[in-house]
């Protein structure tokens, strides 16, 4: 005791400090779980080789719910349990699987999801935490998924010949997932905003 203020003595900071990694631990996994779940609620399109699923809500959703820094390492444990062959990418797709996966025409949206929550925790956190704010947050991370992807498509269909002179890129990576993508937006920062009410209201 020093001035009359006592001072956590060492075993109980180490404590305290193994509590907040092994608690950081677990919302890496279950991050990464609910990405690698959504993944597999999937509806493919016989016009493009992307098809629906409800990941981007999930990233969506982890990058308002997750500070930054956690946001990008949870995309990125899910983009490395992928890599490594674990079923966690949408099932279905005859271009391979683990690191052959992530060179498929879906690599761009996959590798763009930890930059995207990352942006998204950093937009959320530093708004007013309104419901407005979370859907611009929201969709400025969507925005960037889905343009990351269609770069990725554009050159993916180049070297692969496929599709066709008819079909351009936009065509097939953005213009089909815009109406649903929208729906994933607001279904995630309705959650966030209805959470942050209930964390401000304690």
């Amino acid at each position: 005791m020093e001035n009359g203020i006592s001072r956590p003595v060492a075993p109980e900071i180490a404590i305290s400090a193994l509590s907040h990694s092994l608690r950081t631990a677990g919302i890496i996994f279950a991050g990464s779980a609910l990405v690698a779940v959504c993944s597999h609620i999937t509806l493919p399109l016989w016009f493009t080789p992307v098809p629906l699923t409800l990941q981007p809500f999930a990233v969506v959703l982890l990058g308002l719910l997750l500070r930054p820094r956690v946001a990008a390492v949870t995309l990125g444990a899910y983009l490395l349990e992928g890599a490594a062959g674990l079923p966690v990418f949408a099932p279905g797709l005859a271009f391979g699987a683990g690191v052959a996966h992530l060179l498929g025409p879906t690599g761009g949206y996959l590798m763009s999801y930890p930059a995207a929550a990352t942006l998204i925790a950093y937009l959320w956190r530093r708004s007013n935490r309104g419901f407005s704010a979370a859907l611009l947050s929201a969709g400025t991370g969507n925005v960037l998924i889905l343009l990351c992807g269609f770069a990725w498509l554009t050159l993916w269909t180049r070297t692969a010949g496929s599709y066709g002179p008819q079909k351009t890129a936009f065509a097939l990576a953005v213009l089909p997932f815009l109406p649903g993508d929208a729906l994933k937006v607001v279904a995630a920062a309705a959650i966030a905003r209805g959470l942050e009410r209930v964390r401000r209201s304690r």
